[in-house]
């Protein structure tokens, strides 16, 4: 089958010398799908026509398949995926736009996931009940330092794992990455309550969306397993992104120095290296692949909203800890962002960042 594949959300024209960075992942979802013979790009639309021109132009796609309005796009090219790659706020309604325009059957959306719990839960409801495959872009899952790390660990080379350890700069934004790799080493097992005190003193906007500049969480989950987290100032203590403790020994992921995974048994002295390296390109290659082929096949993706919604709510649940400065039990009973109400409400007040940290 023959995949019609559309985007929403084009940016500006990277040049071809800033494809790695997070403003061009348009660019990038769109390389990854131009590599598969099962896909086609047929359209694209962005509120700035140059924008979507330019991107057409990249990808040889026809001027009159160029919309600024996303539902006039659907329309006119039935798309059967569609890929979301806007600013985080406005991520909830294009989503259900789409999901409920009964045209698209899968969605890949860049992450985070919405910028409200409330829109987290909203998204994945409306995709479900439309039957839209709903994915995230949570490429980590595709490192060849995860594949690696969860094949020693499912096969038992660290026993039972007990903690994890996760290490930086954000909660929402980077931390959404870190704990989903969490939630996967352990299973999808969700978590039961988090604890968590957060500092925000200077505005740290990315993509529409405020991050704490410094949290200290804990979160256990149903089986038993505790999560530690560590994030911006100081996250550097941790000495890597992803620790995982078993019983007979320890997973270090992307550590600070040396390889992408290392592993350590009990009594041992040193780490074994594993030389996992590989173009980050290919993380998200990764992704897009799984989002086809479980259109295809009808199989559940990791990278699905269900287990990306777990994730979420382990963030805004260390968010509402400490807003509520105790202990958060789950499932969570919020519907907004509690990082941005505690801004509004002054509570939290970051002053002006010196420049745009979103770019």
């Amino acid at each position: 089958m023959n995949y019609r594949v559309a985007f929403i959300g084009t940016g500006p024209d990277p040049g071809d010398q800033n494809w790695g960075t997070s403003a061009a992942m348009a660019y990038r979802h769109a390389a990854a799908y131009d590599d598969l013979d099962d896909c086609s790009l047929v359209g694209c639309a962005d509120l700035v026509r140059e924008n979507a021109a330019a991107f057409a132009d990249r990808f040889d796609l026809p001027a009159s398949n160029v919309f600024e309005d996303y539902i006039k796009m659907l329309e006119a090219v039935e798309p059967d995926v569609v890929s979301v790659c806007t600013p985080v706020p406005t991520h909830a309604d294009i989503v259900v736009d789409c999901a409920e325009s009964g045209i698209p059957a899968a969605i890949h959306c860049e992450k985070p996931m919405a910028d409200t719990w409330g829109d987290c839960r909203r998204m994945t409801e409306t995709c479900d009940r439309a039957d839209v495959q709903l994915t995230f872009n949570h490429q980590r899952r595709f490192s060849g330092a995860y594949r690696k790390a969860y094949d020693l660990i499912e096969g038992g080379f660290i026993g039972e794992p007990r903690r994890f350890e996760v290490g930086g700069q954000n909660l929402f934004d980077f931390g959404s990455h870190l704990i989903d790799i969490c939630n996967g080493i352990n299973a999808e097992c969700e978590a039961e309550w988090a604890l968590c005190q957060v500092d925000y003193r200077e505005e740290n906007v990315r993509y529409g969306s405020h991050n704490e500049n410094q949290a200290l969480a804990l979160w256990r989950y149903e089986n038993g397993v505790h999560a530690i987290l560590s994030s911006g100032v100081g996250h550097e203590s941790v000495r890597c992104y992803v620790r995982v403790r078993g019983t007979k020994g320890t997973v270090e992921l992307w550590p600070d120095e040396g390889p992408e995974l290392r592993v350590r048994q009990t009594g041992e002295e040193e780490f074994e290296a594993y030389d996992v390296e590989e173009p980050h390109e290919t993380m998200l290659h990764g992704a897009v692949r799984e989002v086809v082929d479980c259109l295809e096949s009808g199989e559940t993706p990791d990278i699905g909203a269900e287990n990306v919604l777990t994730a979420n709510e382990i963030i805004y649940g260390c968010w509402e800890s400490a807003r509520r400065r105790g202990r958060v039990e789950f499932p969570l009973d919020i519907a907004d962002n509690p990082l941005d109400a505690m801004v509004e409400a002054e509570d939290l007040t970051p002053r002006p960042a010196e420049s745009d940290a979103g770019d």
